[in-house]
């Protein structure tokens, strides 16, 4: 035998038996078969017993040496996969190491012979093992494994891989909307979810059963394929399609309790109208007064939709005759809703006696942040350092032209922890109008208190700063927006309390010793004021005859709160007194009383605890003008006491009047 054959014998032996560690460079890829793939583009250049990394011309640091062990040779996993792109990760439960990327899934475990690849098991040319802390694997496996070839020249070993990827099969997925549709009347969409690994627009599709419209009721396969710019068909893919029968129109039809009816009888109306799939979306009756005040015959009408858009209209009479029952007055003192408006003649309350009451004012303390009221830049709107129990209201617009968010902060400048809490709480907006946001601050302030919260307790360690009230903040105020907020806080120790605005995703912790304080705006209110608690308590009786209590009346009993800006050290006035606590306890309030709210300046809309029941003011409405009032509350057929608690709604006007008025006997 030459010896150019006995040498090629020897290395095709020694490359099925693997690497030697006596003689490394006799091994050739560890037997794998030295194919060089066309499309290979990445090159890894290795040395038995370096830890030297060359990928692609460019040195890495591998975290082992290259290492042989009973003859066959290994590599760090970590460094290998990461070389090769592949994201690492451990299962402590399994006790597995996981190389993954978009192709392939490796997992190896430590002492054993065997890995899986994609989830099919693999045996490896020699055990995984740890050293030094790392998991090494055989470098002939997971070349295999990883789709690479290797080729050894002396100590040096080459792998070679390709990153070309062969794109998969398009799919061909669609929905069919919408998901309920009826025979000869639904006009079918279909909506594209098709996918091309390609990225290139479909060359073709094939559509088997597609119809825009259904003709008959039943069940419908539709299937499609679509080919893609490598003339690649996806496999076929259908939705079935379940068709209704013919949507037959809602039938409109409602009764009355009576056929004839006195002036100022309530009208009852029932509405009885049907449909085939019991899906009426929208009933809307027009002429439906819950009385009339005029005789004759009245239309009334009433239209269904179902949801399918379909509609239905019936017309029906009711008669009205010239008997009177109640006159709309009485009608309307008798029968509005708790909260809702009814007409009366704002120049005839004024001449209802004004029942001069007693206040007494509670040693609390309030601040309220409303000036600048049109915000117009970032910066502090207030600061005070305060010890106790404090009640914050604050009510502002943006105008600044981007949106932000507003924070109360409080710091604890002291040497020691302070113990701190808040309870109560409300918060109205954002929203375009500040009557609402005024609004829904102090009914939601109100029904707060009304449910006596927990106070929520923490400790403020000595310079460090909490948000006090971090839900006001989650949601943006945008440009034209506006926000108010009450809240109830305590401290045992003093604390600085800021108001800051910031210009959203700012920290507003991190911006607060660089913000400048706001400029008051000269018309609106900003300060701390003391005696913001409000009791009044009647004894006399009222509501015997018509009578009404007055708040924010200019040189009235109900006097503006004093107190200071402490960012400028000037008195202030709380004109409106905006942010006070009024409770008032009406021991005898004649039997049959209604207790209504007439607003007397202009434009309100708030909210009342009504003996500790919320009452909103006027509900989705508000009071406009001296000619409405609200209903409040009515007693029964005995005297009652009635406990009022309220706090004047920012964005409204004073003075406003309650009034005590007695009700029109009922009639049968």
């Amino acid at each position: 035998m030459k010896l150019s054959k006995w040498l090629l014998v020897v290395s095709m032996f020694l490359l099925s038996i693997g690497l030697t560690e006596s003689n490394p460079a006799s091994a050739s890829a560890e037997g794998l078969a030295p194919l060089e793939p066309a499309a290979a583009a990445d090159r890894l250049d290795l040395t038995m017993g370096s830890a030297k990394m060359i990928h692609n011309g460019v040195i890495y640091q591998s975290a082992q040496p290259v290492a042989a062990k009973e003859g066959r040779t290994y590599i760090p996993f970590s460094s290998i996969a990461a070389r090769y792109g592949y994201a690492i990760s451990y299962d402590a439960a399994k006790k597995e190491s996981i190389a993954a990327n978009d192709k392939h899934r490796l997992v190896f475990k430590i002492g054993s012979g065997f890995a899986a690849r994609d989830g099919v098991q693999t045996k490896l040319a020699g055990a995984a093992y740890i050293s030094n802390g790392y998991l090494m694997v055989p470098l002939r496996s997971w070349g295999e494994m990883a789709d690479s070839t290797i080729a050894v020249v002396g100590k040096q070993i080459t792998l070679k891989w390709s990153t070309a990827v062969i794109p998969p099969k398009p799919t061909a997925d669609f929905e069919v909307q919408p998901a309920e549709i009826y025979a000869g009347q639904t006009l079918v969409t279909y909506v594209d979810h098709a996918t091309n690994a390609t990225g290139m627009p479909f060359m073709d599709e094939r559509w088997t059963g597609r119809m825009d419209v259904f003709p008959d009721a039943g069940i419908y396969i539709v299937t499609r394929e679509v080919e893609d710019s490598n003339g690649v068909w996806s496999d076929p893919y259908s939705v079935t399609v379940t068709v209704k029968p013919p949507n037959l129109p809602p039938v409109a039809d409602f009764a009355t309790d009576k056929p004839q009816y006195r002036i100022g009888e309530t009208v009852t109306y029932t509405d009885l109208s049907s449909d085939d799939e019991n899906a009426i979306v929208r009933s809307a009756f027009t002429g439906n007064d819950k009385a009339f005040f005029e005789p004759g015959d009245k239309a009334v009408t009433l239209t269904v939709e179902d949801k399918n858009g379909l509609t239905s209209t019936v017309t029906k009479t009711v008669t009205v005759t010239s008997e009177v029952l109640y006159t709309k007055d009485e009608y309307d003192r008798l029968f509005t809703a708790t909260g809702d408006i009814y007409a009366v003649d704002g120049q005839a309350v004024l001449n209802y006696p004004s029942y001069k009451y007693a206040i007494v004012s509670e040693p609390s303390q309030m601040i309220r942040s409303n000036s600048p009221e049109t915000l117009v830049q970032e910066g502090i709107e207030y600061h005070a350092q305060m010890t106790g129990k404090v009640r914050f209201m604050f009510h502002n617009v943006n105008k600044i032209g981007y949106p932000v968010t507003i924070h109360l902060l409080a710091t604890n400048m002291g040497n020691s922890s302070v113990n701190y809490n808040k309870s109560a709480a409300g918060m109205g907006g954002p929203t375009a109008s500040p009557e609402l946001a005024g609004k829904l601050s102090t009914s939601r302030y109100l029904t707060s208190l009304a449910s006596n919260p927990a106070p929520q307790w923490s400790t403020i360690r000595p310079g460090e700063t909490i948000e006090v009230l971090p839900e006001i903040a989650k949601t943006p105020i945008k440009p034209g927006e506006s926000l108010s907020s009450y809240v109830d806080a305590y401290s045992d120790k003093e604390l600085l309390y800021n108001i800051v605005v910031t210009a959203v995703g700012k920290d507003p912790k991190a911006e607060l010793q660089n913000l400048p304080v706001m400029p008051r705006d000269g018309v609106h209110v900003r300060g701390t004021f003391y005696n913001a608690d409000r009791s009044i308590a009647i004894e006399d009786v009222l509501g015997a005859t018509p009578q009404r209590i007055m708040f924010g009346e200019k040189g009235g009993i109900d006097t503006i709160l004093d107190g200071i800006d402490e960012t400028t050290g000037q008195l202030e006035y709380n004109r409106g007194n905006y942010g006070v606590l009024y409770r008032l306890h009406l021991s005898h309030v004649a039997p049959r009383t209604m207790i209504a709210l007439n607003a007397r300046g202009g434009l309100y809309t708030g909210a009342f605890l009504v003996n500790n029941q919320l009452v909103t003011v006027a509900n989705n409405q508000a009071l406009r003008s001296s000619d409405q009032a609200a209903v409040m509350y009515r007693t029964g057929l005995l005297e009652e006491d009635v406990d009022i608690v309220f706090t004047i709604a920012s964005g409204s006007n004073l003075p406003i009047a309650m009034t005590f008025t007695p009700l029109p006997p009922l009639r049968p």
